[in-house]
């Protein structure tokens, strides 16, 4: 028996009845969840097949009865005081990591060796993989998974998911650039290799446009691998006039010619994406 199946039976049954928690074994099982999300071991969600993924929700479950058995604290860090009920990330240098202050990452999350977090924010969940730069205040919400060689501008905000379980988090495939200010909540996801210029909103509901060609595309939830997106306004009417609603427009693709450096490149330069 593998350390999912053996887990999560426990952590549902103390999900669906908490007094459960009193006894040890399921207490324990909820602890080593988190232990193994930590260490990379357990993901809240993970690839299947191209652009899909599968939501673990027993180890959502297992995130929010976390925050049911921990007790508030005083944690230091240098001349940094906190209060909360979920410690810092540690062993940062054995796991390859760099975190410059006043950036913070909660245990709980997972970053593999080579990821760089600014003075960002990784929350409990997430997951962030090698290559990938957090940038300067952008913030990765629980149980956000983020591929590797990502960067996320300045500013960036991507959303957590953590209730109800089943839910998808918000998902950032490999080799996805998303510029200053961009927003990404209520599990939405990018594919791979797509460019997000600065400003770009997207939720469950934001209509994304693809006008590469003749006719409009129309997508929700989703930006198709290797597009390049700004943000747009379209008109809707509504009783007291007609109004431009916020969209995000798919203007072009990023080559198969080149690599994803210089691709990115001549995708800000080709189609002047604010970054």
């Amino acid at each position: 028996m593998n350390l999912a199946d053996s887990l999560a039976p426990l952590v549902s049954a103390a999900f669906a009845d908490r007094s459960l928690l009193k006894d040890p074994a399921y207490e324990s099982a909820v602890l080593q969840t988190i232990d193994a999300l930590d260490g990379g071991v357990l993901r809240v969600a993970e690839p299947i097949s191209e652009g899909n993924w599968v939501t673990h929700a027993w180890v959502k479950q297992a995130i929010l009865l976390y925050f049911a058995v921990q007790k508030m604290s005083v944690m230091e860090a240098g001349p940094l005081e906190f209060h909360d009920k979920i410690p810092l990330k540690r062993g940062l240098d054995a796991a390859g990591v760099r975190v410059v202050p006043p950036g913070a990452v909660r245990y709980g999350a997972f970053l593999e060796a080579g990821a760089i977090v600014m003075p960002g924010y990784v929350n409990i969940g997430a997951r962030v993989g090698a290559g990938t730069m957090v940038d300067t205040w952008a913030t990765v919400g629980s149980c956000a998974q983020i591929g590797r060689d990502v960067h996320l501008a300045g500013g960036v905000g991507i959303g957590g998911v953590l209730e109800p379980p089943g839910a998808q988090p918000v998902i950032i495939e490999d080799g996805v650039f998303v510029g200053s200010r961009v927003i990404v909540v209520e599990g939405v996801i990018v594919e791979r290799e797509a460019v997000l210029g600065a400003g770009v909103v997207l939720t469950a509901s934001t209509a994304i446009l693809d006008v590469t060609g003749t006719e409009v595309v129309e997508h929700r939830g989703r930006i198709p691998a290797r597009s390049v997106v700004i943000p747009g306004m379209r008109p809707k009417r509504f009783p007291a006039g007609e109004f431009g609603v916020p969209c995000a427009l798919i203007i072009g693709k990023r080559t198969e010619s080149t690599d994803r450096k210089v691709s990115l490149n001549a995708a800000l330069r080709d189609f002047a994406v604010a970054v």
